[in-house]
């Protein structure tokens, strides 16, 4: 999970408070899970507890009690630990999509295999066209077009594979039921 490395990142220029980190994880990573303010507080916990970080003040500005997290030395070293690994590539085929195309396989028929991918391919376009649209507004900010620019390569490649698994949807139902 990267959601440690995300806020260590955030905090390596400026401290900041639990709510200012949800609200800049959610405005830099924009088409990512957003995430929610237990989640952030949960992993700074674990991160003061790590020694990655620590407290560097409160206030209250018109509000309730804010807490300030400041990036510690250890917390930088871990961080760039963190952005010079290379991820390796996933070593086995976790998808969602594959797992449904082979258990249709397995308790419907090669027709039913058929409407699943092809329903399937449509909802990739539509979402392909969606992020296009995203990325081609004007003044679309650059952390929306890189992260439109990842879904979209990515979608792609799916729908390669849709594209190519359907073709091969009867060879592939007699090799799984066989």
């Amino acid at each position: 999970m990267s959601t440690p490395y995300v806020l260590l990142g955030l905090l390596a220029s400026a401290p900041r408070h639990g709510y200012d980190l949800k609200r800049a994880h959610d405005e830099r990573l924009p088409l990512a899970k957003p995430l929610a303010f237990g989640q952030v507080y949960a992993t700074l916990g674990r991160l003061e507890r790590d020694g990655y970080v620590e407290q560097s003040g409160q206030d209250r500005a018109g509000g309730p009690d804010r807490t300030w997290y400041v990036i510690t030395d250890p917390g930088r070293d871990h961080l760039d630990e963190w952005l010079s690994a290379v991820e390796p590539p996933a070593p086995h085929v976790t998808s969602t999509l594959f797992s449904k195309v082979v258990v249709s396989l397995l308790v419907a028929d090669a027709g039913r295999a058929r409407e699943y991918l092809i329903a399937q391919r449509a909802a990739h376009t539509a979402r392909m066209r969606e992020l296009t649209a995203i990325k081609s507004r004007p003044g679309a900010a650059i952390g929306d077009i890189v992260a439109a620019d990842y879904a979209i390569a990515h979608l792609d490649a799916d729908l390669r594979w849709l594209q190519t698994t359907l073709l091969r949807v009867a060879d592939l139902e007699k090799e799984v039921t066989g």
